[in-house]
């Protein structure tokens, strides 16, 4: 197996590099964030269901989650600085289209480009950072870019309150295009022309197989609560099956493969993988819920939704630095465990104290759980999976911690979006059940199939229909708690399943030292074996090269003797 690299930088870059590569992951955190404070909005604008709704929130996540493994490979083979240009510049297009999109569906689409466009850029990030630093600065620098990347995907739906309470929903798409020019100018200023990058030919195969399983598995999850479509459910379950099926295969027998099982075998790697997927998930759906509470129920405008969650932004920055030096003195296990901790406070507040007239102080105290939650467990769950492969598997690595957020996001959200719309719909039908018999003839099966759209289908029901406008938003707003009731109990769920995870599974810190060691020797030799490898080569193809000058000098010269040279 061939593994030629580019020469790694030696000398540290400084700051300017980092903010660099901490500006392009803001174009793709921002992006992922900036939707859901404009969900109920679209929603009204386009009359849309709550599936549409879902795929709009989802959409962007979707995109990125189907091809970061793809796409950080592409980067590791043909140049991880080219991938961080050209998904930047993808996004300044995509988010244009979707700020102007003249349907739902247009939108959608636009999310999903948006989302690859990123799938392109947010993986090389952490890949640079992981090639370019080494040893504590290295773990800083990973904090710096969680925690800041982070605070900037939880400082979206503040931005986007703001755009929208003197602009329509479109502009929230367009909060990203400065960024994204600034990045694009400073990416190729200040990055490294090359980073570590490898020869070895990519998957591709393998790629689209990855993309297959990721895109449909997401899109069944998000079906799943829609009347009458089994047979799609079922289509997209058969194609994520079968893909994942091939991928398996052919990464246990393609010589270079896309994603190395044996590497993600190690404990610490996919102990770290699942547990980010549970904590960025938990955040991404915390905050896609969160929305559609405080505007729908609590009827709060878009700007104070979006400000409600501004303690979850700062306690992610404050704490950034504090997993850090956690990290350093007691391990990545103890303080994984210590996020979801909090996270678990968070959607237990959540689940006890979010109903309808409470207090801003309830909604801001289980934010600022869920903030120190992700705070602490993000920087382990990333430092993790690039401190445990070698340097030419760091593009599988930092696509697996991109794979935590956006995976993670999109999965969560598909499940808080499914079981929200399930428990609202049936809500709503349990309601005019209940009602008299002389009530439930005047609703006719149109309103009865309007009310349980969404909420938005109903406060457009309510606008047409003012002297029932009360009766309806009252109805709206009892069957959207009930149905984020269930979405909370997974939130809760799936921390509890990730802590006993990581307790379990992942290595205290004494034996967490030793594993790192043990891999670092082993991808060490393995390097040195694949180096012997090309230094036995080299001759043939110096020889080789002086052979073919040697004849295009004769060319040049007229020489007819070129034949028998050849």
């Amino acid at each position: 197996m061939k593994m030629n690299r580019t020469p790694t930088i030696k000398n540290e870059p400084g700051m300017i590099a980092l903010a660099t590569l901490i500006l392009v992951a803001a174009v793709a955190n921002l992006n992922l964030s900036v939707a859901n404070v404009a969900l109920p909005s679209i929603g009204l604008v386009f009359n849309a269901s709550q599936v549409q709704i879902n795929l709009v929130a989802i959409g962007y996540s979707l995109g990125l989650a189907a091809s970061v493994l793809w796409f950080g490979a592409l980067g590791d083979h043909h140049g991880r600085k080219m991938m961080l240009i050209l998904g930047t510049l993808l996004a300044i297009p995509s988010s244009i289209i979707a700020g102007f999109a003249p349907s739902i569906e247009i939108l959608i689409l636009a999310r999903i480009i948006g989302g690859l466009a990123a799938g392109m850029a947010f993986p090389t990030t952490l890949a640079i950072i992981t090639a370019l630093w080494s040893g504590q600065k290295r773990t800083r620098a990973i904090a710096l870019w969680s925690g800041i990347g982070a605070a900037i995907a939880a400082l979206g739906p503040i931005i986007s309150g703001y755009m929208l309470s003197f602009n329509d929903w479109g502009s929230v798409f367009l909060i990203t295009l400065p960024l994204a020019v600034v990045a694009l100018l400073m990416s190729l200023k200040f990055i490294p022309n090359h980073v570590s990058e490898t020869t070895a030919p990519v998957d591709n195969l393998g790629g689209l197989l990855s993309l297959l399983l990721l895109g449909t598995l997401t899109l069944a999850i998000n079906f799943a609560p829609v009347p009458d479509s089994e047979i799609l459910i079922i289509s997209f379950l058969v194609i994520a099956a079968l893909s994942g099926i091939l991928f398996i295969r052919r990464q246990r027998r393609v010589e270079n493969p896309l994603y190395d099982l044996k590497v993600a075998s190690r404990s610490i790697f996919w102990v770290a993988a699942c547990a980010g997927i549970i904590v960025f998930g938990a955040l991404m759906g915390a905050m896609y819920i969160g929305q559609q509470f405080l505007q729908n129920v609590l009827s709060y405008s878009t700007l104070d939704a979006g400000l409600a969650i501004l303690p979850a932004a700062l306690f992610m920055i404050l704490v950034a630095p504090q997993s850090a030096r956690l990290i350093e003195s007691r391990g990545a296990g103890f303080t994984l465990l210590a996020g979801y901790l909090f996270c678990l406070l968070g959607f237990l507040t959540m689940l006890f104290l979010w109903q309808d007239h409470i207090p801003y102080w309830k909604v801001g105290l289980a934010y600022a759980f869920v903030g120190i939650g992700v705070g602490l467990a993000g920087t382990p769950a990333s430092h993790s999976l690039t401190g445990s492969v070698p340097v030419e598997r760091v593009g599988m690595a930092s696509g697996t911690a991109d794979l935590q957020r956006d995976f993670g996001g999109a999965i969560m959200t598909s499940i808080f979006g499914a079981l929200l719309t399930a428990g609202y719909a049936r809500s709503i039908a349990s309601q005019i059940d209940n009602l008299p018999a002389y009530a439930q003839q005047q609703i006719t099966s149109t309103v009865e199939t309007t009310l349980q759209k969404s909420f938005s289908s109903a406060a457009t029901l309510a606008q047409q229909h003012p002297q029932y406008s009360a009766q309806i938003i009252s109805a709206a707003k009892y069957s959207f708690l009930a149905g984020d009731q269930w979405a909370y109990l997974a939130g809760i769920v799936a921390i509890l399943i990730g802590a006993a995870l990581v307790f379990f599974k992942f290595p205290k810190k004494e034996e967490e030292e030793k594993l790192l060691a043990q891999y670092h020797e082993t991808d060490k030799e393995e390097d040195e074996i694949h180096g012997d490898l090309r230094d036995d080569e080299v001759p043939a193809e110096l020889a080789s090269r002086q052979k073919v000058h040697e004849i295009i000098q004769k060319v040049r010269k007229g020489n007819n003797d070129i034949n028998d040279e050849s």
